[in-house]
């Protein structure tokens, strides 16, 4: 499992959002990441990953906001993932809690739509799924995807995203694949400018889109 935010945009934006922890009431909480720093680099094991070079990387930094610790992304026609890699359980800790906060919504975005696969902001967790779970025919279509995006293209995914357009709950898979599935987590700008407290089911999330997966 892998908790990602990543931010695309065709214009500067602002958001932040602490990612506190995965936890159920069976389990002791796993916590996921403070983003409290000595620096403005956000903290290991934490990276900004580029996924395609040709376009400019989001900024990323580690910041105190509103008395908490914080990430801020600022993006201008600019791409790139904050991501950590996490061995959890599923079955023991499937519930993701999160804060986050936007300084506004993008009017142009539209899941239903490549062109409108962009957000204010998303938190994205991928999963790594044993080789011999998936069929023949998956495993080549990953690998193809994979060949044209990289290695970062996942077994499958679930996004939640701050969307503009379509109510809270609305799911989809994303408009350029079928192994990631899109959940309007938050929608409009009623929220805009304070934090947002979440708290959302992965396993349940992930179960609906793509049916038992092997974790």
């Amino acid at each position: 499992m892998k908790p990602v935010f990543t931010h695309l945009r065709r214009g500067p934006c602002r958001w932040a959002l602490l990612l506190t922890l995965a936890t159920s009431a069976m389990a002791a909480p796993v916590h996921v990441g403070s983003f409290a720093s000595d620096g403005d680099a956000p903290p290991t094991p934490w990276q900004v990953v580029q996924l395609d070079q040709r376009v400019p990387a989001t900024q990323y930094r580690a910041l105190p906001w509103d008395g908490r610790a914080a990430v801020e992304a600022r993006a201008d026609a600019s791409m790139a993932l904050l991501a950590r890699p996490l061995a959890i359980d599923l079955q023991a800790t499937p519930v993701l809690c999160w804060l986050w906060r936007v300084d506004g919504v993008l009017q142009k975005a539209d899941l239903r739509h490549k062109s409108g696969d962009d957000y204010a902001a998303r938190v994205y967790v991928t999963f790594a799924l044993p080789a011999e779970s998936l069929s023949l025919g998956l495993r080549m279509k990953l690998a193809l995807g994979r060949s044209l995006y990289g290695a970062l293209v996942p077994d499958a995914a679930v996004n939640y995203v701050w969307d503009n357009r379509h109510p809270v709950g609305t799911r989809a898979f994303n408009a350029y694949t079928d192994r990631a599935a899109m959940i309007v987590q938050r929608s409009g700008q009623a929220q805009v400018g304070r934090w947002v407290s979440e708290r959302v089911n992965v396993l349940a999330d992930a179960t609906r889109a793509f049916g038992p997966l092997p974790f």
